[in-house]
């Protein structure tokens, strides 16, 4: 008797259709064949549902069995098949509600005892299902969450096999998640809250922090250790603008196929916040693996991606960063096929001025030679450094500013003058589809020519100062577009000479620390 259901299997950060397909009662000696290009986890599947069946009060088959997960090509992998598995062997010995099973997209992991557990991708699925017009997805409870995000479809969690089986046979009503309940809306706990309020002095770097976040772009922080960097850069999202329900989607989009929204301390309405050490891989870094799956740059897609210590990452996984940084996106090829993921980023990178870390430090005396201090710096390549907006320099803090006690600005304070830049530049970009990409950083060739629109007196002191420092066209170019948001900060429509000269210092360090 054959017995299906349908599931969904995860490629990057997009769900494809699988459809279980379970044969029993062939003739043959006593055993099951699981075929579908399954992983391990997938084949062993097959001792999790039989173990899950015999405990939830089932009958398994006695006969010889075929699992077929289709179509044959896409490859499978992790437990979320299980359920889907379970409830197409109990549709083939009709204990299960075969034209039932039709109408949903069910997946989900079983525990010997029949219990349901999470499985990562929900959201991708829900966004499935909708598209399939399916009348709900079945998913684990602890799942159901992240894909009652997606409007449109049904989300019923179950909490066991047996659950589900008698959902399906009309014997017990699961009653849909709202969407408007999620979890993943609620905000941080006070415990967990910090603000820029706790940041002592460093007025220039607070004010190139601003610049970058009302514009997107990316920045660079040149300091000895101990001068705030990492503070500051930990409190960059305190100041973000609320991500827009579709930002707020991608984002959790790429945290679900990844896994990490299993955990609850990751279900808040926030930007996300990447670190990664800076022994991170290539792989680790960009995203790929044997089948390809997202790197720490995606899942810091409209959020925050802060380099600590840059010059001390690998040179190689540097230079992987230059065409998602510039695209938005990163298209990853392996063996199991291609995939191509958002990487829309604000790239933090911190670093110290040298070796010892004191070069330019008054109170403390620098150790490095300078070949040392040459090596060090050079681990940066000058493509890379074009990519980055603005740097900034980052002095060792006085103790009298240490002792003051009182705060500074606060995050919230920060927060209204960069979405009123954001306001501005969602409505000079409203044409873009992508509420990621309204911002100046994000301008085309042609948006510039449109919205950067210099006299011939900023045009000469302009190019007196990509003379002076050696700069490339990308840097002309990045220099307008900070200009423009220097502007906006200012309110006014056009870039006026204090922008540009503003914006042209955040490009000085190119020379004077490089090369």
């Amino acid at each position: 008797m054959l017995g299906t259901t349908q599931s969904a299997a995860l490629v990057g950060v997009d769900a494809h259709p699988v459809q279980v397909e379970v044969n029993t009662g062939e003739a043959g000696e006593l055993k099951f064949i699981l075929v579908g290009l399954p992983d391990a986890a997938v084949k062993e599947s097959q001792d999790r549902v039989f173990s899950a069946l015999v405990n939830s009060g089932f009958r398994t088959p006695t006969t010889r069995t075929t699992i077929n997960l289709a179509p044959g090509g896409l490859r499978k992998e992790g437990p979320a098949y299980d359920l889907p598995i379970a409830l197409a062997i109990l549709a083939s010995m009709r204990k299960c509600e075969h034209a039932e099973l039709d109408n949903f997209l069910i997946a989900g992991e079983l525990s010997l005892s029949g219990k349901t557990r999470p499985v990562r991708g929900t959201l991708a699925m829900a966004m499935l299902a909708k598209k399939l017009g399916k009348r709900g997805l079945i998913v684990p409870t602890e799942s159901a969450d992240e894909a009652a995000l997606v409007e449109g479809v049904a989300i019923y969690p179950v909490a066991s096999l047996d659950e589900a089986v008698r959902f399906l046979n009309h014997e017990q009503i699961i009653q849909p998640l709202p969407t408007n309940q999620s979890s993943f809306f609620q905000t941080p706990p006070e415990s967990r809250r910090i603000d820029f309020s706790e940041v002592k002095g460093q007025h220039a770097v607070r004010r190139a922090v601003e610049i970058a976040v009302s514009g997107g772009h990316n920045l660079m922080m040149i300091g000895s250790p101990g001068s705030g960097k990492s503070m500051i850069a930990k409190r960059i999202p305190t100041i973000m603008p609320q991500p827009q329900i579709d930002e707020f989607l991608e984002i959790l989009s790429i945290q679900s196929a990844a896994g990490t929204t299993l955990s609850t301390e990751n279900r808040y309405f926030q930007r996300p916040f990447r670190s990664p050490h800076h022994t991170i891989s290539d792989v680790g870094l960009l995203g790929g693996g044997s089948i390809p799956g997202p790197g720490e740059i995606s899942l810091a897609h409209n959020g925050v991606l802060f380099l600590d210590e840059l010059p001390e990452f690998k040179r190689s996984a540097l230079e992987v960063l230059r065409q998602p940084l510039e695209d938005g996106q990163v298209s990853i090829s392996r063996s199991a096929g291609k995939i191509t993921l958002p990487c829309n980023v604000m790239l933090i990178c911190a670093m110290n001025p040298c070796p010892c870390g004191y070069t330019g430090d008054s109170s403390r005396e620098c150790r490095c030679t300078v070949p040392q201090i040459q090596r060090y710096r050079s681990k940066i390549s000058g493509p890379l450094l074009d990519r980055i907006d603005l740097h900034i320099e980052a002095p060792s803090l006085r103790i009298e500013e240490l002792r003051k006690t009182q705060p500074g600005e606060s995050s919230e304070i920060v927060r209204a003058r960069c979405e009123a830049a954001r306001a501005i530049q969602n409505e000079r970009f409203s044409e873009s589809e992508l509420a990621s990409d309204r911002c100046n950083a994000r301008m085309s060739h042609s948006q510039i020519r449109t919205h950067c629109t210099i006299n011939k007196e900023q045009g000469d002191l302009l190019q007196n100062a990509m003379e002076q420092l050696s700069l490339s066209a990308r840097a002309y170019d990045r220099i307008l577009k900070v200009a423009r948001t220097i502007a906006d900060l200012a309110g006014t429509d056009r870039i006026e000479t204090p922008h540009l000269l503003e914006a042209i210092q955040y490009r000085s360090l190119d020379r004077n620390l490089f090369y």
